[in-house]
């Protein structure tokens, strides 16, 4: 498994809400910034989509997608400032709009903005390093022979007819752009995880999956050299240049991060994280841990459920936050 796909697992980004929406001007949809992330594409049409200042709004045309990341709500809209309605209201709205073509006359069709829209929620330490990453709105318009054009084209073809099986179709084609979407995004970006930048050094990408692959093994700086096909020295200059921090603390962070999911997710027992991360014994577990945050596993664990009891009490809700169209 490669590392950006480790990313992915780990932060458990599947499962993502999807909607598909015909509107016709006047429309606007307001969406909450508890989604943490946003896939939008327009098939048809065009569409404007801003955060706080409609004259900032970024103008999406067929084949165009956007990716939003959470924290601040996002609009999009028929025009830029267009009165936005929350999704259930908007929903009920445009309930009786068709796919142009589909019971509409050519007027009708050409008016008619057809877009795609995605949700996805991703959890733990894993997945809060991935969207920070990201920047809060990011454009991405997909030239022919880019295989956004591509997936965006059969998306579109999917739309034109209701099949069997079409939420099944559509639900595996929106994790696919949103993969082709991140994979874009930090390719292009300065500031991508430098895990990312590094995996593709041929010198260290070896290195980097061994220890995203096992992080219970005792690594040791000579056995990841020899992986890099590189002398220790020459490995550990070569790692620090390109991760910012040595080999042997990129692993212990990488198991801390692990270890901090786990125990937000109720592990049973220490015993257990500790396998999981490399530790030989619960002792020796608590003892890293305990250096890397300044208290126990047990003492974190239990003021993360205190807060997580308290996010829920303040919503009213045990759910994740996403109400989607």
């Amino acid at each position: 498994m490669d590392l950006l796909q480790d990313h992915l697992t780990r932060a458990r980004a599947s499962g993502g809400v999807f909607a598909r929406t015909v509107a016709e001007p006047p429309w606007g949809l307001r969406l909450s910034g508890t989604i943490q992330l946003a896939l939008h594409a327009v098939v048809q049409g065009r569409a404007w989509l801003w955060l706080d200042d409609p004259q900032d709004a970024l103008e999406l045309a067929p084949g165009e997608m956007a990716l939003v990341r959470g924290g601040l709500d996002h609009h999009i809209a028929h025009e830029p400032g267009a009165a936005c309605l929350e999704p259930e209201e908007f929903k009920a709205r445009h309930a009786d709009a068709h796919t142009p073509g589909e019971h509409s006359d050519r007027r009708q069709a050409q008016r008619s903005t057809v877009f795609l829209c995605g949700a996805y929620q991703f959890s733990g330490d894993v997945g809060e390093g991935l969207l920070g990453a990201l920047p809060q709105v990011l454009p991405l318009s997909a030239a022919v022979g880019d295989p956004l054009h591509d997936v965006i084209g059969v998306v579109s073809r999917e739309l034109a007819a209701a099949e069997p099986g079409q939420q099944t179709v559509l639900d595996r084609l929106l994790d696919v752009l949103l993969v082709l979407a991140i994979r874009t995004s930090f390719r292009t970006s300065g500031s991508a995880p430098r895990w990312f930048r590094a995996s593709a050094d041929p010198r260290l990408g070896a290195a980097l999956q061994a220890m995203h692959d096992d992080a219970t093994h005792p690594w040791t700086v000579p056995e990841l050299a020899a992986l890099s096909g590189l002398s220790r020295a020459a490995f550990a200059r070569s790692f620090q240049r390109a991760l910012g921090q040595a080999p042997m603390q990129y692993l212990t962070d990488w198991r801390m991060t692990l270890a901090r999911d786990y125990l937000r997710a109720g592990q049973p027992t220490l015993a257990d994280v500790a396998e999981r991360t490399g530790y030989g014994s619960p002792y020796a577990f608590a003892a890293a841990f305990r250096r890397h945050h300044g208290q126990p596993p047990g003492v974190w664990r239990r003021q993360q459920e205190e807060q997580t009891a308290l996010s829920v009490a303040g919503t009213g809700t045990g759910g994740d936050g996403v109400h989607f169209v």
